[in-house]
């Protein structure tokens, strides 16, 4: 029996407007339930990649296939259920005068009503962790608890690949850490944009390299960040005295 991939990008190239060539032709494919950290430096083209998973931007040459549908036109409604961005700063996902209404915001514009809406806020606050703060005002929340529940509103979707923009950016330690229980508990894909090359080994067994628009490097996330030919030509460098040597052995389980 042949699994559909969840993730499937082949010859993707894209031009904005203005002539900057962003991506050159980008292929990869990811499983239904891999971990995948997406690493490169900056104007690299991972912005770029990621708005072209959910069709936000379109036109480029290539294809985009999410669980076997080609985002396109005439899918797009399915794919943006499909595909759940969590977007860096939680403030541009989060505008519901109660974390409850935020949350049933994307389900309810979906159709869903009464006690089914109600199930699936209460499930996607449970798997974040922010049940007991249904009712409080997200401007009220910690940054934590705020980035938690942008990612229950995605997650209210129910989507078949979870897509985090810097996920630990501006967490503390131990939100950093809930953070990393949380997404390591979810029964979806995870494609993870991050600069945080620690948190891509903890989390991600397998990372991509995108630089200068194109795939530089797939393959085992300790294997890529010990490999400081491969770190230092791509502009990626590890936290002082961080051996991935040392930890790749008990991370991203």
């Amino acid at each position: 029996m042949t699994v559909t991939a969840s993730l499937e990008v082949s010859g993707l190239a894209f031009a904005y407007p203005d002539g900057h060539q962003a991506l050159f032709g980008v292929d990869f494919s990811i499983a239904r339930g891999e971990r995948v950290a997406l690493l490169g430096p900056n104007g690299a083209g991972k912005t770029t990649l990621v708005l072209h998973l959910n069709g936000i931007l379109t036109g480029g040459a290539g294809t985009v296939t999410v669980a076997g549908l080609p985002v396109g036109r005439a899918h797009m409604a399915e794919i943006r259920r499909k595909v759940g961005i969590v977007f860096q700063d939680p403030d541009d996902q989060l505008f519901m005068p109660t974390v409850r209404e935020d949350v049933a915001f994307g389900p309810a514009a979906a159709g869903l009503k009464g006690a089914d809406l109600e199930a699936r806020v209460h499930k996607a606050l449970t798997l974040v962790g922010m049940e007991d703060f249904a009712d409080r005002p997200p401007h009220h929340l910690s940054f934590g608890q705020r980035r938690r529940v942008a990612v229950a509103t995605v997650l209210a979707m129910e989507p078949e690949i979870l897509v985090l923009d810097e996920p630990s950016s501006n967490l503390d330690p131990a939100s950093r850490r809930e953070l990393a229980d949380i997404l390591r508990s979810l029964d979806v894909t995870v494609l993870m944009v991050t600069h945080d090359l620690p948190y891509a080994l903890e989390l991600c067994p397998r990372s991509l390299i995108l630089s200068g628009g194109v795939i530089a490097a797939d393959g085992t996330t300790g294997d890529l960040l010990a490999d400081e030919e491969l770190m230092g030509e791509h502009r990626l460098e590890l936290p002082f005295g961080f051996d991935p040597k040392s930890v790749a052995g008990r991370t991203a389980g």
